[in-house]
C-alpha cells in the first residue's frame, strides 16, 4: 500500500500537476479570481470538512500555523484564514521604523477580494474550478507532495538545510514561483522540518482540496449558551452613562479573554467586541488598532461573539461567566454611589491613561474587579500580540511570585485621591500611539514616573510610619476563596506563562502589586500595545515596563528591614547600567521600618515563609513541584552545569499502565546579574546560577523538548542520567534514548497521544500546543 501510494505522487509529479510555471498557469486555467468557499456546516461538503479536514488540518498544520507569529501569517485555524492565504510580511518585526498596516482577520478585511488588495496570496486554488486545476493550482497540496516526494532525511538531528528561528528568513511562496522554489528548496514541504503526514491523512486533504476547498464553520452554540450571551449583552449595554462607562472598563480589560458560560455543557467560547449595531442584530465589528481608540460611531454596543476557530494553548485565556459573576459586577460597578456626567474622550491622550477615563469609578471598584481575575489580566501580556519575542519579555526574571496589595489597605480615599491629583504622571507610552521616539520618550516617561513615586512613597510613608500595618496583613488573601491571589510567572526565553499558586523553589524575586501598578501594567502591554507599531513604540515600552517591574520589587522590599532592602536590591542588579542605578537613587526613599518581628537571619527565606502561609487558604495545589513521585523529584535540585544544556520548556510523558499517561513539565530558569540591559542579555547571563523545577502536569504551550518514558525503569534511568550531562553529546545521547525528536518516524503519534494528556489534565483550558520552538537537537 505504501508503494502504491508513493508511485502515485511520483505521477502526480511527472504529469505537471505539481510544478507547473505562472505563465502556464493562466494559459491552461486562467486568470486568478476569489472564489466563496464557506458553506453550511449541516451541508455535505461542510459536513465533509468538519469530520475529516479540519481534524487534520488542526493536528498537523495548525500546530505551527495558527497565531500572529505563524509562518507567513498563514493561519490555518478558520476558514477564513485558510481563505486569507500568505504574506511576505512580518508581523513581529523589532526594526521598522513606521507602524505597519494591521492584519487581524475579522478586523482588517472583511473578504478575501481585500485581503488579495493587501498582498495576500493564495493556498488554495483560485482559477479555473476544475479537479486539475484545483490540484495544481494549490500552493498547500504542492507543499503536501513536495514533502511526499522529498521525505525528511533519515537523520536523528537535521543539518544546516533546515531552519527553525523563530525570524528565518521565510519564502511565503505564491503559486507561479512555486515550481522554482521546490527545485531549489526540495525539503521545504510541509510540515516543514516535521515528518510527512499518514497516507489516510493526504487522502482525506486531496479530496478536499480537490472538489475545491469547501470550508464550514463549527456548529453554532446552544441555545441556553446563546440565551446567556444575550443576558449579558443586555447588562453591557444599558443606555445610562454609568452602564456605558462600567461597560467600557470591562470591555478594555476582557476583550482578549475566551468567554464561556458555566451552566454550557459544549463549552462554546465567545469573544467580547465591540460593534456599531445593538443586541439583536448582526455584529458589525468596530476596527481600531487598540481597544479604546476612537470607534467612530456615534453609539458603541459590546457584543459577544461567537469564537469559531480553532482553540490555541499560546492564545487561550478561559473566562468563565455566570450569574453571580453578573452579580459580583453590579455590586463593583452599579450599586456604589457615583456619577458620570459625560462619557470620556477617544482622543489618545486621554484614551490611553485609564487613570483619567475611569476616574469617576471607585477605585476599590476597578482594583477588585481585576484581582478577581488577575491570572486573567496577567495572562493578557503574557499570551496576548506582546507574548512572542525576547525583547518584549527580557524585561522579567525567569521565575517569580506575585500577591497584591489588600484592597481595603491600598484602594482606600487617600489612594484614590492622589491618583486623581497625578494622573498626568501616570501616563502611558501609548499616548504616542503607535510611532514613538524611543529616547526622548523615555527620558519624559522616567520622569513622570519619578514624580508619581515621589507622591506614593510620601504617602507610604504617612500610611506605614513606624512601621504600623506593614505586616503580610498588607497582602489580598483573596477574601479566604480565590486562588487569584497568589501567582507564579515563569518567562520562557521568548515566551511565558502565569499559573495560580506559589510554585517551584523560592524565587529570586518576588512582586507585590497595587492597584495603580496593575492597572498601569495592562494598558502599557495588553491595551496599549500594537504588535504593528514602530521599533520606537516597541522599544519604550520595554524601557517604562522596567520601572513597572522594579516598582513591584520595590513594594515586596518594604516588607524587609531597612538594611536588607538595599542589600538585597543590589544582588538583584548586579552589574546594572549606570541609568538604572541613577533611578534607583533619584527621588525620595520609603524609610518605615518593616512591622514583622524576624526570628532569623535570612529574611527573605522567612518572608516567603510568612506570606505562603498568610496565603495558605488559597493557594492553588495544582503545580506543586514538591508532589512529583520519586525519582523525578531529584530533578530540582540538578547541578548547573546539567541545567545549562536543557531548553525552556521540556514536556515528560510517563506510560503508566497500558493507555494510561502521567504528564510532568521540567522549566529551566535563566539566571542573569540584572535584566535591565534591553540588547545584551547573553552579557549578563549567570549560568552557574540557572536552576530547575519540574511539576506534574503542562505548563507553557510551546514544548522545545518532548520526553516518553515507556515504564518505570526508564523513569529511574532517565532521573538518574539527567543530572550527570556535561556537554551537548551527553544531551544528545539522552534524547537517543528518551526522546521524541522532531525527526521521530511516528513523531505525529506521540503529539496525539501528548494531545490527548494535556486534555485531560487541562480540561477548558486545553489549547493546541504550538510546535515552532520544537529543538533539532
Amino acid at each position: 500500500m505504501k508503494k502504491s501510494f508513493l508511485l502515485s505522487v511520483f505521477i502526480i509529479v511527472l504529469s505537471g500537476c505539481a510544478y507547473l510555471g505562472t505563465a502556464h498557469y493562466n494559459e491552461l486555467f486562467g486568470p486568478e479570481q476569489t472564489q466563496q468557499r464557506i458553506v453550511g456546516h449541516n451541508t455535505g461538503s461542510g459536513a465533509e470538512f468538519l469530520q475529516h479536514v479540519q481534524p487534520v488540518l488542526d493536528s498537523r498544520c495548525v500546530v505551527c500555523h495558527g497565531c500572529y507569529d505563524a509562518p507567513c501569517q498563514l493561519k490555518l485555524s478558520s476558514p477564513e484564514g485558510i481563505d486569507r492565504g500568505l504574506s511576505k510580511e512580518r508581523v513581529y518585526n523589532g526594526t521598522r521604523l513606521l507602524a505597519s498596516t494591521p492584519s487581524r482577520l475579522l478586523f482588517d478585511a472583511t473578504n478575501t477580494s481585500q485581503w488579495r488588495e493587501k498582498g495576500f496570496t493564495p493556498v488554495l486554488n483560485e482559477r479555473e474550478q476544475s479537479e486539475q486545476a484545483n490540484l495544481a493550482g494549490s500552493v498547500m497540496y504542492n507543499s503536501l507532495v513536495l514533502k511526499m516526494s522529498s521525505p525528511l532525511p533519515e537523520y536523528d538531528i537535521l543539518e544546516d538545510e533546515f531552519d527553525f528561528s523563530l525570524d528565518r528568513e521565510q519564502s511565503c511562496t505564491a503559486m507561479g514561483e512555486f515550481d522554482r522554489f521546490a527545485d531549489s528548496h526540495p525539503h521545504a514541504g510541509m510540515p516543514y522540518g516535521l515528518p510527512g503526514i499518514s497516507r489516510a491523512e493526504f487522502k482525506h486533504l486531496e479530496k478536499w482540496l480537490k472538489n475545491g476547498g469547501k470550508m464550514a464553520h463549527i456548529k453554532p452554540p446552544s441555545k441556553a449558551a446563546l440565551a446567556q450571551a444575550q443576558r449579558w449583552e443586555s447588562f453591557l449595554n444599558q443606555d445610562d452613562l454609568k452602564h456605558q462607562l462600567a461597560a467600557r472598563y470591562i470591555f478594555e480589560h476582557w476583550y482578549l479573554a475566551h468567554i464561556y458560560f458555566v451552566q454550557d455543557s459544549e463549552k462554546s467560547f465567545f469573544k467580547l467586541v465591540r460593534s456599531s449595531t445593538p443586541p439583536g442584530q448582526d455584529i458589525e465589528l468596530i476596527n481600531t488598532r487598540r481597544p479604546y481608540d476612537d470607534p467612530k460611531v456615534e453609539r458603541v454596543y459590546y457584543r459577544l461573539m461567537h469564537d469559531r476557530s480553532t482553540i490555541l494553548a499560546k492564545t487561550h485565556l478561559p473566562l468563565a461567566l455566570n450569574d453571580s459573576k453578573l452579580a459580583r459586577l453590579y455590586s463593583q460597578f452599579i450599586a456604589p454611589d457615583y456619577h458620570v456626567d459625560s462619557m470620556p474622550s477617544y482622543l489618545p491622550e486621554i484614551a490611553s491613561n485609564p487613570f483619567k477615563v475611569f476616574a469617576a469609578m471607585p477605585v476599590k471598584s476597578k482594583y477588585q474587579f481585576m484581582l478577581d481575575e488577575a491570572e486573567l489580566i496577567i495572562m493578557g501580556f503574557i499570551k496576548g500580540p506582546v507574548c512572542r519575542g525576547q525583547i518584549a519579555l527580557n524585561v522579567i526574571n525567569d521565575h517569580f511570585w506575585v500577591a497584591f496589595a489588600d484592597p481595603a489597605k491600598a484602594a482606600t480615599p487617600e489612594v484614590g485621591q492622589m491618583l486623581l491629583q497625578h494622573e498626568d504622571a501616570l501616563a502611558l507610552p501609548a499616548a504616542e500611539e503607535s510611532n514613538a521616539l524611543p529616547i526622548s520618550s523615555w527620558v519624559k516617561y522616567s520622569k513622570r514616573q519619578s514624580t508619581y513615586l515621589e507622591a506614593k512613597v510620601k504617602l507610604a510613608n504617612r500610611m506605614f510610619q513606624n512601621g504600623e500595618n506593614l505586616t503580610t496583613d498588607v497582602l489580598w488573601r483573596g477574601e479566604e476563596i480565590n486562588n487569584n491571589a497568589a501567582l507564579t510567572i515563569f518567562r520562557h526565553f521568548d515566551s511565558a506563562t502565569v499559573v495560580k499558586g506559589f510554585i517551584g523553589q523560592e524565587p529570586k524575586t518576588m512582586w507585590v502589586l497595587d492597584y495603580a501598578l496593575f492597572e498601569r501594567i495592562h494598558y502599557l502591554l495588553v491595551a496599549g500595545f500594537d504588535v504593528y507599531g514602530n521599533v520606537g513604540h516597541q522599544l519604550i515600552t520595554r524601557l517604562y515596563m522596567d520601572f513597572l517591574r522594579l516598582e513591584g520589587e520595590q513594594n515586596f522590599l518594604a516588607l524587609l528591614p531597612k538594611p536588607q532592602r538595599k542589600e538585597l536590591k543590589a544582588n538583584w542588579y548586579r552589574k546594572a547600567p549606570p541609568s538604572l542605578t541613577n533611578f534607583f537613587e533619584s527621588g525620595d526613599e520609603f524609610s518605615q521600618p518593616t512591622g514583622i518581628d524576624y526570628k532569623t537571619q535570612d529574611q527573605q527565606h522567612e518572608l516567603y515563609g510568612l506570606i505562603k502561609q498568610t496565603l495558605k487558604p488559597v493557594l492553588s495545589p495544582r503545580f506543586d513541584y514538591t508532589q512529583v513521585p520519586e525519582p523525578l523529584q531529584q530533578l530540582n535540585n540538578m547541578p548547573a552545569k546539567a541545567i545549562n544544556l536543557l531548553p525552556q520548556i521540556s514536556f515528560i510523558l510517563v506510560k503508566d499502565g497500558a493507555a494510561e499517561h502521567q504528564a510532568y513539565t521540567m522549566i529551566h530558569h535563566n539566571a542573569h546579574y540584572n535584566i535591565s540591559s534591553l540588547l545584551n542579555e547573553e552579557g549578563q547571563r549567570a549560568y552557574a546560577e540557572d536552576t530547575v523545577t519540574i511539576v506534574p502536569g503542562f505548563i507553557g504551550d510551546y514544548p522545545e523538548a518532548i520526553w516518553y518514558l515507556n515504564n518505570q525503569q526508564q523513569v529511574k534511568a532517565f532521573a538518574e542520567q539527567l543530572p550527570l550531562m556535561q556537554v551537548e553529546a551527553d544531551y544528545r545521547a539522552l534524547k537517543s534514548k528518551f526522546a521524541i525528536r522532531r525527526t521521530h518516524p511516528q513523531f505525529w503519534q506521540y503529539s496525539d497521544i501528548l494531545h490527548k494528556v494535556a486534555k485531560q489534565y487541562r480540561g477548558v483550558e486545553y489549547g493546541l500546543f504550538d510546535y515552532n520552538r520544537l529543538e533539532n537537537r
